[in-house]
């Protein structure tokens, strides 16, 4: 399909003058990221689910967060009402019906979805220390437990793994510290009670095997609609640091994993990272700058990155400027904390002459926004008031027989539900461990000079222990030989004594 024929996302229609005409995405700019911003309850959600169905219908794959669990909405078709009809005729919708999004579930814990896992090797130190929420010097400490399992070849796949290599670095510590750096028990100890805390918070379930493979991210359905993946977070939200490492993977994974392709007519994917301001919050500068560089080349790939926040001052500088599709819900100016946000908002979009941006951020109802998108040439459009299109799934919850049922239809259920667990690091250290035991148990081998085992006889060999001794006793020759050397006290034999000893160790006479 080229770019001509591809329908482009209605958004909704501009309302900042009476000539107002329809607000749209183009497919081509979905790539070039985006920022839907706004004070709680002002329709945010509702926008993600407009651009993800409207992705959806031109074949893209959308992966996003729900936080809430109104997004599983996309997943049942919606409701008819006086109110919906009202909104559709205002809008001028001809082609609206009510339909649902192919839609497949995933959950951490595997109970509101399909299991999401990922080895601690693919998750690497870097996410995991921020996971466990590690200073510098125990961030340290992991990077050499991912080098000593590589140069050992032991494969960290889940938490048990983690803790073996931990073990066998405090067994090994002196010798570890020589060859990799210092390792202080302190910090392992440190990095074994933060796994502990994980573990607790059942993160163990989301390292293991099988993997997560982006390509199931990526699908589409026979009738060429994009599969909108739906990641249960109303729980995993609760766990901040959890949250936005995992998604910050999944993000790094994409930019790793997939080819260049330059500027395609439509994106591969679309990646949705709601709250995100907790993937900025206490992040240290070689992560931000890693997100940083992430956002800024994995256009290239194809892939659409739109964060979601309350204000978009959440977003750092050097990241705002890379979206250049915006929509903004309202912000009430109450604290001066929200004046700065709305004075930061109405920097960031094209002035339109018929429009005071900061004013009207503030007067926005629900269901408006101020938008802005990419046009041709990547030119950003004059910012528009815009009542937003509303979604043709159901805008709400979906009860868990609704859930189960798209459960049971997915394509992906029986690769991901049943965990797979072989043999890695625990398992081989446990082995060694094993084996070493065993050795350390087994009876030591006889020498040449082994007494003869019982029952062994002979006259002659009862004179030679009587004469010579065993190991245990000495024999006569031996007792009259010291008892005469006990004896030798005379002058002559002393200095015979001294002469031999000074002749072999250089002493003087």
């Amino acid at each position: 399909m080229d770019q001509a024929s591809l329908p482009r996302l209605f958004v909704g229609k501009a309302v900042t003058t009476d000539a107002g005409g329809d607000v749209v995405l183009l497919p081509k700019y979905g790539n070039r990221h985006g920022l839907v911003a706004g004070a709680t309850g002002t329709g945010k959600t509702v926008t993600l689910m407009t651009l993800a169905e409207g992705f959806s219908r031109i074949g893209v794959p959308v992966f996003l967060a729900d936080v809430k669990g109104d997004v599983a909405g996309l997943a049942v078709p919606g409701t008819p009402s006086e109110k919906l009809a009202a909104r559709i005729a205002q809008l001028g919708m001809a082609d609206y019906r009510n339909e649902a999004a192919p839609v497949v579930f995933w959950d951490l814990w595997g109970k509101a979805g399909h299991p999401v896992r990922t080895t601690v090797s693919e998750m690497g130190p870097t996410l995991l220390a921020r996971i466990l929420e590690l200073n510098d010097t125990q961030a340290g400490v992991l990077d050499i437990v991912f080098k000593l399992a590589d140069d050992r070849g032991l494969l960290l796949l889940d938490l048990e793994d983690l803790r073996a290599l931990l073990g066998l670095i405090a067994d090994e510590r002196k010798d570890i510290s020589t060859s990799y750096g210092l390792v202080s028990a302190p910090s392992i100890g440190a990095i074994q009670r933060a796994l502990l805390r994980l573990e607790q918070e059942g993160a163990e379930l989301f390292f293991g095997e099988p993997a997560l493979e982006l390509a199931d991210l990526m699908r589409t359905t026979p009738d060429g609609r994009g599969v909108v993946n739906i990641l249960a977070a109303d729980q995993l939200i609760l766990k901040p640091k959890l949250y936005s490492s995992f998604l910050l993977w999944l993000l790094s994974e994409l930019f790793e994993t997939l080819p260049e392709v330059g500027d395609l007519d439509k994106p591969k994917l679309v990646f949705v990272f709601d709250e995100a301001h907790l993937l900025f919050d206490d992040a240290p500068a070689a992560l931000r700058q890693r997100i940083e560089q992430v956002v800024r080349l994995i256009r290239s790939k194809g892939v659409g990155v739109y964060f979601c926040s309350q204000f978009p001052d959440d977003v750092p500088d050097e990241i705002l400027g890379q979206l250049g599709n915006r929509f903004q819900h309202a912000l009430r100016a109450y604290t001066p904390r929200d004046q700065k946000a709305v004075k930061t908002a109405a920097e960031t979009f094209v002035a339109n002459p018929a429009l005071d941006v900061a004013k009207a951020i503030g007067q926005l109802g629900v269901g408006e926004a101020l938008v802005s998108t990419l046009q041709d040439k990547g030119v950003p459009m004059p910012v528009e008031k815009t009542l937003i299109a509303p979604p043709r799934c159901r805008m709400g919850a979906i009860t868990e027989a609704e859930r189960m049922q798209v459960r049971a239809g997915s394509p992906v259920g029986m690769k991901y539900d049943t965990r797979i667990d072989r043999d890695s690091a625990a398992e081989l250290l446990a082995q060694k461990a094993e084996a070493k035991a065993v050795q350390a148990q087994a009876p030591a081998a006889k020498t040449a000079d082994a007494e003869p085992a019982e029952g062994s006889n002979g006259f002659g060999q009862a004179v030679k222990d009587a004469l010579f001794g065993t190991r245990r006793r000495q024999g006569m020759i031996e007792t009259m030989a010291k008892q005469t050397a006990r004896t030798v006290g005379s002058q002559v034999g002393r200095q015979i004594l001294r002469g031999v000893l000074g002749g072999l160790f250089g002493g003087k006479r």
